[in-house]
């Protein structure tokens, strides 16, 4: 079979698997078809630790095996399309550049631990990430989108966040030590046996296997229970702002495409989904003619595989209304 048999094959594979291509059928009914193979392999995972289905163990490894089979034929087929996911790079560049994302080592990571599982415990752990194969089907969908962009975009403020709870907990650990050592020796025996009192008082969890039985300790509690309540605050508020920014900007740049009756502009900012993209692929996504690229000072003629960037302003018109 020549090369340019087997291009379109690999292409229209790539296709296929690559999840949260809408506009393909039979692409939506393998993402699908991988939904619930996932869900019955995590399902599985489950039911086998229940003692009273242990009369179901021969089908629940044979279950295991048919799902851990398709994990495998799809991991293959990743790796071997991983050109058309990089087009930057070529041959083995993609591959491993592949082996090495996020996407790539979950996939390894729900395969690994079925052939180790009689072997050290680290692998036997690491069912729990057959889990996270669930983020990979929703990472091109809108809600998934959502919460990562708010994450990355506010990452400096959480952090902060993060560093004053950190502060706040060692102080306490610290405080609450001093006060209580020699009422309770043994459950606060030294400065950081007080981090999960404290942990659980600044979290406003409240355990209470460990609490303070002095006046200036149970005062020092109260203290510390009010920041805990306000310190907790602090990044779901910087979050929750940031949802209802991202939505704001999602609601204000929604453009249907169906509606446009005569020619029109597209500003491709950081968030847009056309940022990226070939010209050939919006308009057939999208059932549109670009008429003209505004790049800066340029003007760009756009051709089929030309990419689009943030920034640039797209000329547009419904492709229904040119053949009209």
């Amino acid at each position: 079979m020549s090369e340019k048999t087997k291009k379109p094959l690999k292409r229209r594979i790539f296709d296929i698997i690559q999840i949260g291509n809408k506009d393909d059928l039979i692409s939506r009914f393998f993402d699908w078809f991988i939904v619930i193979v996932i869900i019955l392999n995590i399902l599985t995972v489950f039911l086998e630790t229940f003692d009273e289905l242990e009369s179901f163990t021969t089908l629940f490894r044979v279950i295991e095996i048919v799902t851990i089979f398709i994990f495998c034929i799809e991991y293959i087929l990743r790796i071997w399309t991983a050109d058309y996911l990089y087009p930057s790079k070529r041959g083995l560049s993609a591959k491993l550049k592949f082996l090495w994302s996020f996407d790539g080592i979950v996939d390894l990571l729900t395969i690994l631990p079925f052939f180790f599982l009689e072997g050290f415990i680290v692998f036997r752990m690491l069912r729990v990430v057959r889990i996270f194969h669930l983020f990979r089907v929703n990472a091109h969908y809108d809600s998934f989108h959502v919460i990562t962009t708010v994450l990355i975009e506010k990452k400096n403020q959480i952090i902060s966040s993060v560093f004053i709870i950190i502060v706040l907990m060692l102080a306490s650990s610290l405080g609450i030590y001093s006060v209580e050592h020699e009422a309770q020796p043994e459950a606060f025996s030294n400065a950081f046996s007080g981090i999960w009192w404290s942990v659980s008082t600044l979290l406003t969890v409240g355990y209470g296997d460990i609490y303070p039985i002095t006046v200036i300790g149970k005062l020092m509690a109260i203290c510390i229970a009010f920041l805990g309540v306000g310190v907790v605050a602090i990044p779901t508020g910087i979050i929750s702002a940031g949802f209802v920014e991202q939505y704001t900007k999602n609601q204000h740049s929604d453009v249907r495409f169906s509606d446009i009756n005569e020619v029109g502009e597209i500003l491709i900012d950081k968030n847009s989904e056309f940022k990226g993209m070939r010209v050939s692929e919006a308009s057939e996504k999208y059932n549109m003619r670009i008429l003209v690229i505004l790049r800066g000072d340029l003007t760009v003629v756009p051709m089929d595989e030309l990419k689009m960037r943030q920034n640039d302003i797209l000329i547009v018109k419904s492709e229904k209304l040119v053949k009209e």
